[in-house]
């Protein structure tokens, strides 16, 4: 898939894209369709007349499993399978047997970027630039302005010259800057840090759209200085074209629909945000560094793509799976000891994760969870919570897991919580920004408990509903934290629960009910250090020794931001002109204020 505009053709042929001929607002009423038609599993919409915008604009390009497939198919998982069996095999690999995996060779040569000498990305240019004049989006009602939403931003590093294609969010500011959201452990992030320190100007690249792939490519974790350009040319099954840039500035990716140019100067910054985030709140507004854009190349017919993030399932959850299948061979051949890893999109994905491992030797599983935190590069590093377990199950499973993992658990000894660590930026439960800690629970080995099943009361004092979520695991709603902060370690010593080795406090039992929607208003509101809680704790070797009921306080808690709620007059208008979208009544969607219908296209 050699630009977008294949892409849509492929939608178009297979029946996946309805093309919406209705005016339609960028400010929260485009999203709101979008979410609906999301949440329904419905198609990609184009939108020809996006009010106030020179261009269309594409959305929910990957909003189901069916149209991701659709634009990677089953060669890049084949071919990087391939490759990864060719490594393993190379200290006894006979002529024969190098002579059968011939094919990759031809595949190998096609992976790289080759210099063109023109390209669509120059038939149009604009200087000055006119950003007011591009389709950015206002999702959520409390956003601090309109954000490009599927950025490609390319920048280079001052000394090595290594590239870094990443998808750090961009607010328009005004028709010539914008702002750049370098969260920690960003590439992008790093480059600026080094040009700063120099007190000089970064050069930056802006892309939107062309090449499937490349979205692909930007939000993978990849270590630092692994080029995503190549990642993004083995994905599309053929080199990527790049074409000269007439300014002297970064090449240009030929297939793309916009390119938007500028420099980063050091030191200067402006608020940015707030806006609707893939946790499913606001993350809130802090001063970022600032692009000023010089030009702006486009396709003279260019489509401007875009997304919508919010509550799971997002088209970020699809991606971020897909994206989680096709590294996984690449992983084991990285960290052979490492069987599988799962991180859990329906928590935002950094929050979440488990491996599975094989002991060889005693205590051995808390080498590899090390291993998965200490990770040089990447997004590994930022998992706030680690599961370890030891057999090959469907990690996707959460129930399954987690159930098997309690059965072997030791609190006293495979419980880990470690504080004064560094946090994902758009977390807010730890104690300041980029502040937090993480927890690490081990279950290894052979079964050393009964777990119950089934919760048949009395209800522990001050609760007001209990539900199991699986074997061992209860769900519990009691007082709000603001009217009773210390109600989680009455819970954890209430004798009503003492069989229930893990306990989760929230503020509405009955998500245990759903497992998609349980995952995320759990994880995303705990964090490990601040909100764990026992029956008893000790310290022995200047290790705490926790003695179950081990309980999560996942209760929402004053400084939280707020949860996504769409707003109300645009959900209104919505449903009013739903006709005028789509007039052949192909599309569904439903009315979603809290944005829970999502849940239903999960595992439950």
């Amino acid at each position: 898939m050699q630009n977008l505009r294949q892409f849509l053709d492929l939608l178009r042929r297979e029946g996946e894209l309805v093309e919406v001929d209705a005016p339609v607002s960028p400010d929260l009423e485009l999203a709101e369709i979008h979410r609906r038609v999301l949440a329904s599993g419905g198609p990609a919409l184009l939108f020809t007349q996006v009010e106030g915008a020179d261009f269309p604009c594409v959305t929910n390009l990957f909003g189901t499993p069916r149209r991701v497939d659709l634009a990677f198919g089953p060669r890049p998982e084949q071919f990087i399978r391939e490759l990864v069996g060719l490594a393993q095999d190379l200290p006894a690999l006979s002529a024969g047997k190098l002579w059968q995996r011939r094919s990759l060779l031809g595949q190998a040569l096609r992976v790289g970027i080759k210099t063109v000498s023109s390209g669509p990305i120059l038939e149009a240019q604009q200087s000055p630039p006119r950003l007011d004049r591009l389709p950015l989006l206002k999702t959520w009602p409390e956003d601090g302005g309109f954000f490009v939403t599927l950025p490609l931003v390319y920048t280079e590093h001052p000394d090595t010259g290594h590239h870094n294609l990443g998808m750090y969010r961009i607010q328009r500011h005004d028709a010539q800057t914008t702002g750049v959201h370098w969260q920690i452990q960003k590439g992008g992030g790093f480059h600026y840090h080094v040009a700063q320190e120099r007190n000089q100007a970064l050069p930056l690249t802006l892309f939107v759209g062309g090449p499937p792939a490349l979205i692909l490519a930007a939000i993978a974790p990849l270590p630092e200085d692994l080029p995503e350009l190549i990642l993004a040319s083995l994905l599309q099954g053929g080199k990527l074209r790049r074409v000269a840039n007439p300014t002297g500035h970064h090449p240009l990716i030929a297939e793309a629909e916009f390119a938007i140019q500028g420099v980063v100067p050091p030191h200067l910054r402006r608020p940015e945000g707030p806006f609707g985030d893939h946790y499913g709140y606001y993350s809130l507004q802090h001063d970022y560094p600032v692009l000023q854009v010089s030009h702006i190349y486009h396709r003279r017919d260019a489509i401007f793509p875009a997304t919508v993030v919010g509550k799971p399932p997002q088209e970020d959850f699809f991606l971020g799976n897909y994206i989680q299948r096709l590294m996984a061979p690449l992983s084991r051949l990285v960290m052979p000891a490492i069987k599988a890893i799962w991180s859990y999109g329906e928590t935002g994905y950094h929050c979440l994760s488990c491996i599975v491992v094989q002991e060889r030797y005693p205590r051995e599983a808390m080498k590899f969870a090390f291993r998965i935190l200490g990770e040089d590069g990447g997004q590994l590093a930022l998992t706030k919570f680690l599961l370890v377990i030891d057999q090959p199950l469907d990690l996707a499973d959460f129930r399954q897991v987690l159930e098997h993992l309690l059965t072997r658990v030791r609190f006293e000894t495979d419980f880990f919580l470690i504080a004064n660590l560094a946090m994902d930026t758009l977390d807010y439960t730890g104690p300041a920004t980029n502040k937090g800690s993480k927890g690490i629970l081990v279950g290894v080995g052979p079964a050393i408990r009964e777990l119950p099943r089934t919760f048949a009361g009395p209800l522990p004092a001050g609760a007001r509903e209990a539900l199991p979520y699986c074997a061992g695991c209860l769900v519990v709603s009691g007082p709000a934290y603001e009217t009773d902060p210390a109600y989680a370690q009455q819970l954890a010593q209430d004798r009503a629960l003492a069989d229930w080795p893990l306990v989760f406090l929230v503020d509405q039992a009955r998500i245990a009910q759903h497992s998609a929607r349980f995952l995320w208003a759990t994880f995303t509101r705990f964090e490990p250090a601040g909100d764990t809680y026992a029956a008893d704790t000790q310290i022995r070797r200047h290790h705490l020794c926790f003695t179950p009921p081990i309980v999560f306080d996942c209760r929402m808690k004053p400084g939280y931001p707020a949860e996504l709620v769409t707003d109300e007059a645009t959900s209104k208008k919505v449903t009013r002109r739903w006709q005028e979208y789509f007039p052949k009544g192909n599309v569904e969607g439903v009315e979603d204020p809290l944005g829970n219908t999502g849940f239903g296209l999960l595992k439950t």
